[in-house]
This record gives structure tokens, C-alpha cells and sequence, in this order.
């Protein structure tokens, strides 16, 4: 079974925000985030509570 988290066009936008080099890092600890709280997709939505969780 693949846990591979599914991203929405609009997320993954807002991601290529993000520095090229701090991006994979980002990736990761947005997916992280999502998986703990049972997510498997990772929406706009997503995305802005990760980053506040993050403080960034």
C-alpha cells in the first residue's frame, strides 16, 4: 500500500513559492503534518495550517 500523499494543483502552486532550496524540506514536513491528522491529500487548506503550525 502506497501512503503517498496526493497534492491539489493549487497547493502544489503554492509550494513552488516556496525557495527552491527549502522546498523539499517544506514538502516534507507539510506531508508529515497531513498524515498525522489523517489526511491523504494535501489542499490550499493543508497547506496554510501546516505553515502556520511551522510559523512561516
Amino acid at each position: 500500500m502506497s501512503n503517498a500523499i496526493e497534492w491539489t494543483v493549487e497547493a502544489e502552486a503554492r509550494l513552488k513559492e516556496i525557495p527552491f532550496f527549502v522546498r523539499p524540506a517544506a514538502r516534507k514536513k507539510i506531508e508529515k503534518f497531513a498524515q498525522e491528522s489523517g489526511m491523504t491529500q494535501i489542499t490550499i487548506e493543508v497547506y496554510e495550517q501546516a505553515k502556520k503550525q511551522f510559523g512561516s
